[in-house]
């Protein structure tokens, strides 16, 4: 049989045309594919990276921190002075301002003069009871006399009755010039000046008087505020909703401004017997010692209300945390460069970004790694290999 040339010649480069497809599949099999920077894993919201990566310079991670279940979210607080270790010092007589002995933050001590005072009623004060006693020694050298005339019956009962009641009465007004002078605390003066002293030991925390100035008995507001303040109080009032949830004695945790990574603690010491019926609110006092003297009246706080017994919360950082709609994420460090994308419940916002995730979470556990820094850039990640 007769084969024509040109159909072989085709059939020749036909299969030449396979060979060189056969073969450039096989060198593209075999060529070795480069490394992504990042390589995603199957399982979703998990991402590693190579020990080398420069990725990693700029993740940071720490452990997590276990404190106490609040009973709800932070709620305002103030500073102020503990009443049981305060007085306030007001002039008990009219007068006028001589010299200052202290001035605001100083510590005195109990009867340490603090303002002297020229005061006319303090001179009438002493004048009275010099008056009064001499009196009394008048009536009672009559009475003594009027005892001896009695006795030998040269005067009648009634004139040494009389005698006596005069005496008594001699008796009872130099007293009450005596308990008058020693309630101005300023017996012993003679020249008419009159010192005001301290009632207790403490820190002048206010002063209201200036040289020359007149003082007056009945001024509206103290002259001296001396307190104890190593001992504060926390005032708080309390949503009604909450008011099942506190009791005296439980631990509270208080928040300031001015010291942004530090906690101090206090406890409830008294619970108010009736709500503000404008706000619906209840007064809570809690106690706390300052014995560093970091803390000053009238500061406010953020404090929260811990519960008892073993409940418990974990505690994250605001820039762990990654907010997707109605709910929020960290990435927890599974090991060495590999990393897991993991939903988080947060019950309360804290001091400055942070937060509390509710304890009921199986996947994470105190000393827990999770990623503090770094966050946004592996959830990019995530989400690019994702699509």
């Amino acid at each position: 049989m007769k084969i024509n040339k040109s159909y072989l010649i085709g059939l020749a480069i036909l299969a030449l045309i396979g060979v060189v497809t056969y073969t450039s599949g096989l060198v593209k099999a075999t060529e070795k594919k480069p490394e992504s920077p990042a390589n995603h894993k199957s399982e979703l919201g998990k991402i590693s990276y190579p020990a080398n990566a420069p990725q990693l310079g700029a993740i940071k991670v720490a452990a997590i921190q276990e404190v106490n279940l609040p009973v709800s979210e932070a709620m305002n607080g103030k500073l102020v002075y503990d009443e049981n270790v305060t007085a306030r010092v007001s002039s008990p007589i009219l007068g006028r301002v001589v010299s200052s002995k202290v001035e605001v933050g100083d510590v005195v001590e109990k009867n340490k003069s603090l303002v002297v005072l020229d005061s006319p009623d303090l001179a009438t004060a002493e004048t009275d009871l010099a008056k009064a006693k001499a009196d009394e020694h008048r009536k009672k050298l009559a009475f003594e006399r009027s005892k001896k005339l009695y006795e030998h019956e040269v005067i009648a009962a009634k004139d040494l009755e009389s005698s006596e009641a005069d005496y008594a009465q001699a008796a009872a007004e130099a007293r009450r010039s005596s308990l008058r002078l020693r309630n101005l605390n300023a017996v012993g003066n003679d020249n008419g000046n009159f010192a005001l002293k301290a009632p207790i030991s403490g820190t002048i925390t206010d002063k209201q008087i200036n040289p020359g100035m007149e003082v007056r008995p009945d001024a509206p507001n103290p002259l001296f505020v001396i307190s104890d303040i190593s001992r504060l109080w926390v005032v708080i009032d309390v949503p009604e909703r909450y008011m099942g949830g506190i009791k005296p004695g439980q631990k509270l945790g208080l928040e300031f401004d001015a010291y942004p990574e530090q906690i101090f603690e206090a406890r409830v010491d008294r619970i108010g017997l009736a709500l503000d019926p404008g706000t619906r609110r209840i007064q809570v006092r809690g106690r706390l010692s300052n014995n560093d003297l970091k803390l000053r009246p009238e500061m406010f706080a953020r404090v929260n209300f811990f519960t008892d017994g073993d409940k418990k919360a974990l505690q994250i950082p605001n820039a762990a945390l990654i907010t997707e709609g109605l709910y929020s994420y960290i990435f927890i460090e599974k090991r060495q460069g590999e990393f897991q994308k993991l939903k988080v419940n947060i019950i309360r916002k804290g001091r400055d970004a942070s937060y509390a995730d509710i304890a009921g979470n199986t996947d994470l556990s105190k000393g827990q790694r999770i990623v503090t820094a770094g966050a946004l850039l592996l959830n990019s990640e995530a989400a690019s290999h994702a699509q």
